[in-house]
Parts: C-alpha cells; sequence; structure tokens
C-alpha cells in the first residue's frame, strides 16, 4: 500500500478510536442523573451496567471471525453506526431492567468496534514496524477527555435525553466522514506469514494459545481499573466527597486527560525503554494512583489520584493488545479483548456488591489490587518476543 494510504488509514482508524472514547465518555458521565432516574440501588445499577460488559464480550468473541470474513475495515464502520444509535436509548428507560436492557445493545457495539478497529491498528502496526499502537489509544483517550469536558460542562443546563442524543447526531456525522475515507483503504497483509489468509480457520499451537490468554489477563486488570473509574468514579466523587455534579464529571475528565498524556508518549516510551518496564512502571502507578483516588477524604486529592491511576494504566491495554495481536492476528486480538472487557464485566457488579457491603472507597482499592497483579504478570512474560 502507497505511503500516502498508508496515512489516510492511520488517520481514519485514529477517528473511529477518537469517537468510540468520546461516545463512552458521552455515556459514563451522566450515569449519575441515570441512576437517579431509574431509581436504582447501587448493586442494581452494578448488575444494569453489566449489561455494557456482557454485551461487549459477547460479541468480541464473534467480531474475530467477522473481520476475518468481511474484513476489519466494514466492521468497524458498522459497529460505529450502532454505537452511535445506541449511545441515545439509556435515558429512554426508567427500571434498572430496561437500562441494562439498552445497555446490552451499547455494549455489543461497543464491544465489536474496538475488536475491528483494534484488529485493522495491529495490521498497520506490523506493516510499519513501529510500536504506534498507544497512539491510537491516545486518540480514544481524547475521545474520551472531550466526551467528558462536555458533559461537565451540560450536566447542570441540559438532561440527559438531550445530551445524549446530539451526542448521537455527532457520532453518525463523524461516522459518515471517517467510514468513507476508511472503506477506501485497502486492507493491509502484514509479511509476517505467520498470520492465516482471509476467511480461512486459524490454527494456533498450545504455546500461543496460552500467551495469547496472558496477554488478555493483563488486560483484563486494565480493562477492569478503566470501567471501574467510568461507572463509578464519578459516583464517588458525588456520593463520598459531596462534589456538584459538575465537579463529579471533572474527575473522569482529570483520568480521560492523565491518560491521554501517558499514550501520545507510548511509542516513545515503548522504544526507549521496551514492554516489559514500560508495563511494570505503569502497573505501580496505577496502583499507587488508584488508593490515593479511592481513599483521599478531599475532592483535591482524589482529582490527583484518578489523574495518577490513568498515566499508570495508559499503555497496559495497548500494549496487552498489540502482544496478542502480533501472536495470533484478530483472533488473538479477539481473545485478548475478550478477556479485557471480561474485566468490565466483572467490575460493574463486584464493586456494587461491595460497595453495599462495605462502602464505596474500599471497592475502588479493587482497582489498585488488579494494578499489581497485571505488574506480576508482566514481569512473568519479560523474555517473551512476539515479533
Amino acid at each position: 500500500m502507497p505511503g500516502t494510504d498508508l496515512v489516510r488509514l492511520r488517520l481514519a482508524l485514529t477517528a473511529f478510536f477518537a469517537l468510540d472514547g468520546f461516545v463512552f465518555a458521552g455515556w459514563v458521565v451522566r450515569i449519575p442523573a441515570i441512576k437517579e432516574q431509574t431509581g436504582a440501588s447501587a448493586s442494581a445499577l452494578g448488575l444494569a451496567l453489566l449489561g455494557v460488559s456482557a454485551g461487549a464480550v459477547i460479541t468480541m468473541t464473534l467480531t474475530g471471525r467477522l473481520c476475518r470474513r468481511y474484513g476489519s475495515h466494514l466492521v468497524t464502520v458498522v459497529c460505529a453506526v450502532l454505537l452511535s444509535v445506541s449511545v441515545a436509548l439509556p435515558p429512554l428507560t426508567h427500571s434498572a431492567l430496561a437500562l441494562g436492557a439498552v445497555l446490552l445493545v451499547f455494549g455489543a457495539a461497543y464491544g465489536g468496534i474496538n475488536v475491528a478497529f483494534n484488529s485493522a491498528a495491529v495490521d498497520l502496526v506490523a506493516v510499519l514496524r513501529r510500536p504506534i499502537m498507544p497512539s491510537f489509544h491516545a486518540a480514544f483517550s481524547l475521545g474520551g477527555m472531550i466526551g467528558a469536558g462536555l458533559g461537565a460542562l451540560v450536566a447542570g443546563s441540559l438532561s440527559p435525553i438531550r445530551h445524549l442524543t446530539g451526542l448521537a447526531v455527532i457520532a453518525l456525522l463523524v461516522t459518515a466522514v471517517a467510514g468513507r475515507a476508511l472503506m477506501r483503504c485497502e486492507p493491509l497483509t502484514p509479511a509476517d506469514g505467520g498470520r492465516p489468509a482471509e476467511g480461512s480457520v486459524p490454527r494456533h499451537d498450545r504455546r500461543t494459545r496460552a500467551l495469547v490468554v496472558v496477554f488478555g489477563l493483563i488486560a483484563l486488570c486494565t480493562a477492569y481499573g478503566e470501567g471501574a473509574l467510568a461507572d463509578w468514579g464519578a459516583l464517588h466523587l458525588e456520593q463520598d466527597l459531596d462534589a456538584s455534579p459538575g465537579a463529579a464529571a471533572v474527575g473522569y475528565l482529570f483520568f480521560a486527560l492523565a491518560m491521554t498524556i501517558g499514550r501520545l508518549s507510548g511509542t516513545t516510551l515503548l522504544e526507549r525503554l521496551g514492554r516489559t518496564p514500560t508495563i511494570l512502571v505503569g502497573g505501580s502507578t496505577a496502583a499507587a494512583g488508584m488508593l490515593l483516588g479511592a481513599l483521599a477524604p478531599y475532592l483535591w486529592a482524589a482529582l490527583l489520584g484518578y489523574a495518577v491511576t490513568g498515566l499508570g494504566l495508559a499503555n497496559l491495554f495497548p500494549v496487552a493488545v498489540e502482544r496478542a495481536g502480533a501472536l495470533a492476528g484478530p483472533t488473538g486480538v479477539a481473545t485478548a479483548s475478550t478477556l479485557g472487557y471480561g474485566g468490565m464485566l466483572l467490575g460493574p457488579p463486584a464493586i456494587g456488591f461491595m460497595a453495599d457491603w462495605y462502602s464505596l472507597p474500599a471497592a475502588l482499592t479493587s482497582v489498585a489490587v488488579l494494578a499489581a497483579v497485571a505488574t506480576a504478570i508482566g514481569f512473568t512474560t519479560r523474555h517473551v518476543r512476539t515479533d
């Protein structure tokens, strides 16, 4: 593929990563308002939020096959349309059960687009032979920062239905522009000789499958933390630290901003330090930051903790997914992503039940524990080569 086409492909994929973060953040900053609207308890809300992760995990197990059959570009565009439409549905619900049902659709679109554009990004990384995967996830975080910032601005003046309907319209317009550019790019064929031909059933040895699962566990620990702050971070600030709705939304903004900065510097960090030191430093930083964010008695300290956590988690997920994809193509991306969002599947109900049994701050310390686990896994896989 000519250089200009590679640039066009990178820009189109970057736009979809940013769109995904923008839409997702727009939803999560309105969770407190949706909780009040539905009258759900912490446990009931946790089960309803399970719909996002359940839909994502179910779809991720199928999307790798769809990418091999129809191409990751087409699957990305189709899932983006569904994601854009479904984000407007939660404000229409008035019970935890109905909320869970529409979040299942939202989660299915979210999971599908994540596998599809990550698969396309892994192929581009292989062709360019540079560790640019964090730059795509930086776009996701930047989109999240913009979505959270917009949410903070309108939380006190716009109802959830007007806010999220507006997001849906914006998302559909971006999909129309970026989707046209993406569909004009030919799918890449990395010259590693190890990928199965399009439409064929991939076969990997036991060691490869085991390594993909191990990398997926790193993604699981990371996604648990991201999901926890997305779903419960704003509620913690409002409920436990008496923050206003706008200030609570700023919490996720700080987290997303720090994660964006971390991922923008991720390529340079990986080129200079390598994968293992990046994981070790990132996991340790995230663990310390989340302890501060969950247990600090002051709003400013909790916001600082959220930011430190975002900086630490920034490059763990993209490194894990890239390593799994380098080993096993779309199947590896799908497996690692499924395990990763399994962390989000586990997180919402686990934190909800722990919050009822103990307290929400105590429940959020589980994020620090899993960040430490990701650090330990990264250390044990330090000698594994995927290139």
